[in-house]
């Protein structure tokens, strides 16, 4: 069979999917990848058929105006909403490069992560099955939990309500370009409905957050989809650095851009001193500014989590839901500062599963609150149920999970 998987978004948002090809074409079915330009050369090193996307929706999170936004709108829903004004003007081209990919590839069925708006319609105008696959919940109303985009644990019996912030918000927000698109590039009536779910398929572990008694059997929670990266060891300068003490903390905070970098790096520096603790900092996506290597500091771009984070003593990162999932799988403790969207539900998943202090507020934050989180992280039995988390995440094995769900329902869709 042909899949085509459709994702927007930074590189949490794309290398899950990755996964799922990888995980795909190892059962002998044609994959494409169809996501923002930037990683081009992701796929390429997966030997994945790719179709770009704008570039431009990734430029805006750098533009100065979205920092501004990050930086002042606070964490959740609020920013998540302020930052989509900046996407109408492209809204028109990211939505006709998705219909010309899937057009050329001609998929047997469609996985979109849930910011590829276009992938419902175009399933309906190809009439093939379509999968909602996402990396966070949500999409499936429940009366377990509100929805992530909001900050609160619960909204009792609004809790089901709640979802439709996500599910609908796309569609109601460029609902006016969508209709437009429908019947400019697709030939479909404005107001026609998209193709149907022939499933759902959520890539985190039931031990994280469990899958709730109100889903159906056409809703799955497979596990993490890692994209794991066998062949990678330290290069030498690590290694020396890894060598030389007790295993450091990692910081780092993923595709966030730099709201205040040089603020960040001194406050990230000043609680690892304070809390007597060696780093090993990443400053890829520009979060974190100028650091100064030194006997307890490390400095590095970046380094696949898979195979850095069972090194570390714990992690500081943005609670990204892949970061998360990666920190949970190496059985380490980790802190989180969320940025947005659904970092602060995540976050607060952590500390619910006592695997991590309180999350810390990237406005406010002192370096006293870092060497606080930081010695928190010491503590025994968080460690403990950190591991035992970690052992029974590693045991799971959510691609191919979510291969025979995906291959299951789409032939049962043909």
């Amino acid at each position: 069979m042909r899949f085509s998987i459709h994702t927007l978004g930074t590189r949490g948002d794309t290398q899950p999917y990755l996964a799922l090809s990888r995980g795909l074409r190892a059962h002998g079915h044609g994959v494409l990848i169809v996501a923002p330009a930037q990683f081009a050369d992701m796929a390429a090193a997966e030997g994945v058929a790719f179709a770009p996307l704008p570039a431009e929706f990734l430029a805006v999170l750098d533009s100065p105006e979205a920092k501004q936004v990050i930086g002042s709108a606070g964490t959740g829903f609020g920013a998540g909403f302020k930052l989509l004004k900046f996407y109408r003007e492209i809204s028109r081209r990211l939505l006709d490069a998705e219909w010309k990919a899937a057009r050329d590839f001609a998929p047997d069925a469609i996985l979109f992560h849930p910011k590829a708006l276009g992938a419902p319609h175009i399933a309906a105008k190809l009439g093939v099955p379509l999968f909602l696959a996402s990396p966070l919940p949500g999409f499936t109303p429940t009366s377990a939990f509100p929805t992530p985009v909001l900050p609160f644990p619960s909204l009792g019996p609004l809790n089901r309500a709640s979802h439709a912030l996500m599910i609908h918000g796309g569609s109601l927000l460029f609902g006016k370009t969508i209709r437009a698109w429908r019947v400019d590039a697709l030939g479909l009536s404005a107001r026609g409905k998209a193709a149907p779910l022939a499933g759902t398929l959520y890539g985190y572990s039931p031990y994280v957050l469990p899958k709730p008694h109100d889903w159906d059997a056409d809703v799955a929670v497979t596990g993490y989809w890692f994209l794991d990266t066998p062949n990678w060891s330290p290069d030498g300068e690590l290694a020396a650095f890894l060598a030389a003490g007790e295993p450091p903390i990692y910081v780092g905070f993923g595709s966030m851009p730099g709201v205040d970098p040089q603020r960040m790096a001194s406050v990230v520096v000043a609680g690892l001193k304070r809390a007597d603790k060696r780093g090993v900092l990443a400053t890829a996506g520009g979060a974190l500014g100028q650091i100064e290597p030194s006997q307890h500091i490390h400095v590095i771009v970046g380094a696949p989590h898979d195979r850095l984070f069972p090194l570390m003593h714990a992690t500081l990162h943005h609670g990204g839901a892949g970061t998360t999932g990666a920190a949970l799988r190496a059985g380490k403790p980790m802190a989180i500062c969320p940025f947005f969207g659904d970092q602060p539900f995540w976050a607060r998943r952590v500390v619910a599963l006592g695997v991590g202090p309180k999350p810390l507020d990237k406005k406010a934050m002192t370096a006293d609150d870092l060497a606080a989180a930081f010695l928190a992280m010491d503590n025994h039995d968080m460690r403990a149920r950190a591991a035992d988390l970690g052992v029974a995440i590693r045991a799971e094995n959510g691609v191919d999970a979510a291969v025979r769900f995906i291959v299951e329902g789409a032939c049962c869709g043909l």
